[in-house]
């Protein structure tokens, strides 16, 4: 049932089993516009919010043929399109971090998989398509001033596959629209999301199998390196899940920028852990990273470390005045809760948040941490 029958709002997210994901399926289950919502995640989770069903996909299976050409991407695109039918909104956030040595095998999930998520939403006719863009879509920016939604997206550094594929998909979208004007599409621009039970795959995602989590405390942390370049934007994954929800039940469309304040400063930093700011020349740390990453201690590769330094701050102004979106948690408030949920080893019932993830931390070194899934 739909809308378009009467009968409220029917809604498919894509990646609706990480960290985004399952706050956004909470927020529409709350909605009493929103009828019925189809989770599809690659690992379907015993959780199941209100109103909400789940079906398996993975939008990244397939061959690297243009336009959907090999039989297993016609497959995936097919099984997407049976997915959407009868949607009013589809919800894309479905995204592959890692593995970050392997290019590749990111392209094809981030990039391709859009792709076919795009002509999916069109053979549906699916009115309305909310698009997971990225603060690492974005060039980088001055630091003196933030930046609103026409700031250049061709992504903070380039060679860094994130903010290349994050650019790369806002082209793709660029497209879609010119194509298909009768799709309403929204771009959201986040920061940093963060929520308790998100710790332990940031953990995962960015700093790998050796960082001991219970340790990660202010006593014994006693210095917070100041580098050039070092501010940034974060939001609580439920202030962000409420952007989705508001762009589904209002008419807008175009880019939108989220993040709460005050921007993330090593002042900031200092303050939360009861450190001290120390200011450091960024070559030493630098260099730490990239041989973390060379000598696979860390799974983040430091191109996208470089990327982080130089990401503008945004200017937050038209989520609020078209969206009504303002967040309720401050930008310290979603740090203290990731940091809490380090200690906790915190996460939730679903195959990403997991707090321990199957094979635990020696699978993550036995595949290359970061080298393969």
């Amino acid at each position: 049932m739909s809308e378009r029958d009467g009968a409220g709002l029917r809604v498919v997210v894509l990646g609706a089993t990480g960290n985004v994901g399952t706050s956004v399926l909470a927020r529409l289950g709350e909605d009493p516009r929103i009828a019925s919502v189809l989770g599809v995640a690659r690992r379907v989770p015993l959780w199941t919010p209100p109103k909400t069903e789940w079906a398996s996909a993975d939008i990244g299976a397939g061959g690297d043929a243009p336009g959907g050409g090999d039989r297993a991407g016609q497959a995936t695109e097919e099984r997407l399109t049976d997915l959407f039918r009868g949607a009013d909104a589809v919800i894309h956030l479905a995204w592959l971090m890692q593995p970050m040595r392997d290019p590749l095998t990111t392209w094809r999930t981030n990039v391709l998989g859009t792709a076919r998520v795009l002509r999916a939403v069109a053979a549906a006719e699916v009115p309305a398509l909310v698009y997971a863009s990225s603060v690492g879509a974005y060039s980088p920016g001055p630091r003196d001033r933030a930046v609103d939604e026409s700031w250049p997206t061709h992504g903070g550094r380039p060679d860094a596959a994130y903010c290349r594929e994050k650019a790369y998909t806002e082209r793709l979208l660029d497209g879609f629209e010119h194509d298909h004007p009768e799709v309403r599409v929204v771009r959201m621009r986040p920061g940093f999301i963060f929520k308790r039970e998100s710790a332990s795959e940031q953990r995962r995602l960015f700093a790998g199998p050796f960082l001991p989590q219970r340790l990660v405390r202010s006593a014994l942390v006693p210095v917070v390196p100041d580098l050039p370049g070092l501010r940034f934007q974060v939001l609580h994954t439920e202030d962000a899940a409420e952007a989705y929800r508001l762009a589904v039940v209002q008419p807008v469309h175009g880019a939108f920028n989220l993040a709460a304040g005050p921007a993330v400063d090593a002042s900031v930093l200092a303050d939360l852990l009861g450190a001290k700011a120390v200011r450091l020349p960024l070559g030493p740390v630098r260099a730490a990273v990239a041989a973390a990453w060379r000598l696979r201690l860390a799974p983040a590769e430091p191109r996208l470390f470089d990327a982080f330094l130089r990401l503008p701050v945004m200017d937050t102004g038209r989520a609020e005045r078209e969206l009504g979106w303002t967040p309720r948690h401050s930008a310290q408030e979603a740090l203290r809760e990731l940091l809490r949920g380090m200690r906790e080893v915190a996460g939730a019932p679903t195959a990403p948040l997991a707090p321990v993830a199957d094979g635990g931390r020696l699978r993550e070194i036995a595949t290359g941490v970061g080298a393969r899934p």
